[in-house]
């Protein structure tokens, strides 16, 4: 039998990147991953050269994933992480032409996003023909958010007829990570409020009552919400207004002023916490208000989202920041006490690779950091499917 034989390869398809892991889903069990960056702008052309490349890896590697037509090493589906699945779509899927063409048609409520994810996909169907390939989407486990939520207070008829409402993103860590917090502590997920916090260069926040989301930060797009990385989050509606009016922005230098050149990058022209964090140490007024501001953001979902739940049993970290930063733990939920939340400073030291626990165990509420894995999420709902 093939060493990879029942193994997932999990695609993540950017625009300018693709990354990739080939993975037992039983287990967990990564067999080789990793990933194709600056596509288009080397000697890597397109997706297809892209992933052609990997193969090469893999077969580089004594595994030969196809031999054009099908795998005979076994694989038993291609997982793609999919950003958008707008009301189409809220649980994995397998891909067929009609779906393909369905999350093309939503790249107009995620063009950063599902343009290059529907290339990957393409391009995988291309190159392994004889293998399954199955969606898995960003949105699909906010799609049942209270209409309360969902819901963006406009006119409701133009809302209803082209699906504008709050779709959430990040769903497949936020699931996965909520579901390994309730069973580090022992309990039932149905059994657990909590506030899980993914903090990476994209950033969101979510209140999961019992399992099931009841609100998450991002929106109708990937940028409502926390201050990011490039990404501003929430704004002033009327900002948008008054940049293209009174400055002649065009809708383009407002996307790319918003998503790309906001967030700590617009504040401190650094995006990259390490880097922010030596500016701070060096007296960088804009580096430390960049900073506050971020927390300050970060403060007002969790309080939000406290008074959502009606309390929480668990606050948990997730993502690159959210499972590296201790500074950033402490001063998310610094002066908390009286909500039963404190942070252990011996607990809450540095990088944390498997979930532990960094209150003390007699505090009310348990803060969490639990390391994402959206990967062997992707590929346990592609096998499963």
């Amino acid at each position: 039998m093939s060493a990879v034989a029942g193994t997932v390869l999990v695609l993540n398809s950017g625009s300018s990147s693709l990354k990739y892991q080939l993975l037992h889903p039983e287990t967990g069990e990564v067999v080789h991953g990793g990933i194709v960056e600056r596509i288009g702008e080397t000697e890597v052309p397109d997706h297809k050269a892209a992933l052609r490349q990997v193969f090469e890896e893999f077969a580089g590697r004594g595994l030969d994933l196809t031999d054009g037509a099908g795998s005979p090493a076994g694989i038993a589906a291609v997982g793609h992480r999919v950003v958008h699945g707008g009301r189409s779509f809220h649980s994995p899927t397998l891909i067929d032409d009609h779906v393909l063409a369905e999350i093309r048609r939503l790249s107009s409520l995620a063009p950063l996003h599902n343009p290059a994810n529907a290339q990957g996909i393409e391009v995988a169907r291309e190159l392994l023909p004889g293998v399954k390939q199955v969606a898995v989407f960003d949105t699909a486990f906010f799609f049942d958010l209270p209409p309360a939520a969902a819901t963006y207070a406009i006119d409701r008829e133009l809302a209803a007829e082209h699906a504008l409402r709050r779709y959430g993103f990040h769903g497949t860590s936020h699931e996965y990570v909520s579901q390994q917090a309730a069973a580090f502590l022992g309990r039932p997920t149905s059994e657990v409020d909590q506030i899980v916090l993914h903090l990476g260069n994209g950033a969101s926040a979510s209140a999961v009552r019992g399992g099931r989301a009841v609100d998450t930060s991002m929106g109708l797009t990937p940028l409502e919400g926390l201050v990011m990385g490039t990404r501003s989050g929430d704004v002033d509606p009327g900002l948008v207004l008054h940049l293209g009016r009174s400055l002649g922005m065009s809708i383009d230098q407002i996307d790319d002023l918003l998503n790309r050149r906001s967030g700590l990058k617009g504040l401190a022209g650094e995006n990259d916490f390490r880097a922010l964090g030596a500016l701070i140490e060096q007296g960088d007024e804009h580096a430390k208000l960049a900073y506050d501001v971020y927390i300050h953001r970060l403060r007002r979902y969790i309080g939000a989202y406290l008074v959502d739940l009606g309390g929480a049993d668990a606050i948990t970290f997730t993502a690159g920041v959210g499972e590296n930063a201790a500074q950033v733990r402490a001063d998310a939920l610094a002066g908390l006490e009286r909500f039963g939340i404190v942070v252990d400073p011996a607990r809450n030291t540095g990088r944390v690779t498997e979930p532990t626990r960094i209150s003390p165990d007699e505090a009310p509420v348990a803060v969490l950091v639990v390391p994402t894995n959206e990967e062997l999420a992707i590929a346990r709902e592609a096998a499963a499917l």
